[in-house]
């Protein structure tokens, strides 16, 4: 489904004699599964969102291959990976980015309306997803009339709407409430094609810190330093 073979990034900072280069990423190879659910956890700094963004054509690598459905990312055009994020990836962020001025709504068919849909049906497809967060009531409130968690709830309608293939979270509950964070994480854990009985359909990667909110999904992994840790072998029997 998405893949990673021996990444690398490196970014530089500063500009002149005084440029250096930062390795985010050093070789890092992973695999997620169509219909899995993986946390991607670690310290602040330590390359996670980095490999979110790399999985989800928002950066390509340095050096090594990213690969969604196959498709190795860097061969694609601006424009291809423009289209392969608004068609068949959703993305969640940790403070919404909803457009103020749009009701709820409309933000939900956002990506529907950029993706050419008329304007009746792509509200009828927002107002599913927003019955499907639990927001129906609110769909024609703007993002300053809602909460912090409604406004989430939102984000997470809006990653539905074009029936995507992956749905990207990066610390979608760092700025929540315990309350909200719960709801939240149920919603993301319920997402059509996840759960370990059902991997035929949508992927949910979720970037945290909080080892709650990773601890909701099917594997963990732990990234330090640009690098994932290795679990230590198991004692043989006896051992």
């Amino acid at each position: 489904m998405m893949r990673l073979e021996s990444v690398r990034k490196t970014y530089s900072q500063g500009s002149g004699a005084s440029v250096r280069k930062v390795e985010a990423v050093c070789g890092v190879s992973l695999s997620i599964e169509a219909g899995e659910f993986v946390s991607i956890m670690g310290p602040s700094g330590s390359g996670k969102s980095t490999i979110m963004h790399l999985l989800g054509a928002l950066d390509t690598p340095t050096e090594g291959r990213a690969l969604f459905e196959n498709q190795d990312l860097a061969l694609l055009s601006d424009s291809d990976r423009s289209r392969l994020r608004r068609d068949r990836i959703g993305f969640i962020f940790q403070f919404f980015n909803l457009l103020p001025n749009l009701r709820a709504v409309e933000n939900v068919a956002l990506p529907l309306f950029l993706a050419g849909l008329r304007r009746k049906p792509a509200l009828f497809r927002a107002a599913e997803c927003l019955d499907r967060v639990g927001l129906s009531h609110r769909a024609t409130h703007l993002p300053d009339e809602l909460s912090g968690g409604e406004m989430q709830r939102v984000a997470v309608a809006r990653a539905l709407a074009p029936n995507p293939r992956a749905i990207l979270c990066d610390e979608p509950t760092g700025n929540l409430d315990t309350a909200n964070a719960k709801i939240i994480l149920d919603l993301l854990r319920s997402l059509p094609g996840t759960g370990k009985n059902n991997h035929a359909g949508a992927s949910v990667v979720m970037v945290t810190h909080d080892g709650s909110a990773g601890a909701m999904a099917d594997r963990i992994i732990k990234v330090c330093d640009g690098l994932i840790e290795s679990k230590p072998p198991s004692k043989a029997p006896g051992g």
